[in-house]
């Protein structure tokens, strides 16, 4: 059991050396881009990240025309 158990653990940590040495050595040291806004096919369709959504949204309210509304009193003053 503690043989398997430093095996598993062994490897795991190979694993995370080489992942290491491949960011290390590919130059910019990033990761690869995982949002959404990243994939060409999404784009296409128009489909972008929540956060860009978001902003885009909050950017359409912020410049809409707000409507006035006409209130009736209907309290017991008037």
């Amino acid at each position: 059991m503690l043989k398997l158990l430093l095996i598993t653990l062994g490897i795991v940590a190979l694993a995370v050396v080489f992942l290491a040495l491949k960011l290390l050595l590919k130059g910019d040291a990033r990761g690869p881009m995982t949002h959404i806004g990243a994939s060409k096919a999404m784009r296409q369709r128009g489909i972008h990240c929540v956060e860009s959504m978001d902003t885009i949204e909050r950017h359409q309210l912020a410049n809409r025309p707000h409507a006035t509304e006409k209130r009736k009193n209907t309290g017991a003053n008037g």
